[in-house]
């Protein structure tokens, strides 16, 4: 058995990977029911210039990515995509959702929408911090 550290990864290793981790967890914990959600933000030539990624699966929200243009923050985007999605994760059967951030204003708000810190890294480089909060419906 060889090993070796390499940077970056080829598509159908990393999905090699993937889908023998996938077979563990369905073998040792179930099935997840994961199912992506996403709501894209389109500017007005169609492209995308924003929005928020994530899935349901076991139970939970996770939202990976919310990103708002600097030109579209302060009209409450986040939070009508935020609230979207957890109507979305109730409908699936979702007790709560999860999130993470290392920006103090998106910090902020998540915190004013009732979801509280679970966790926190504070050793990044730079002083940043990444917080992990979570929400029960």
């Amino acid at each position: 058995m060889e090993l070796k550290v390499t940077e970056g990864i080829a598509p159908l290793e990393e999905d090699a990977i993937l889908q023998k981790l996938r077979a563990f967890n369905i073998a040792t914990f179930g099935e997840s029911n994961r199912r992506e959600l996403t709501i894209p933000l389109y500017d007005d030539s169609g492209e995308i210039s924003g929005g928020l990624v994530g899935y349901t699966g076991r139970g939970w929200l996770y939202v990976s990515m919310l990103y708002i243009p600097e030109n579209l923050r302060g009209q409450g985007l986040a939070t009508r995509m935020l609230t979207m999605s957890e109507d979305e994760a109730r409908k699936r059967g979702c007790i709560g959702g999860y999130i993470d951030t290392m920006n103090p204003e998106a910090l902020s708000l998540y915190r004013k929408l009732g979801y509280t810190e679970i966790g926190k890294l504070d050793a990044l480089s730079g002083g940043h911090v990444v917080t992990w909060l979570a929400k029960m419906f």
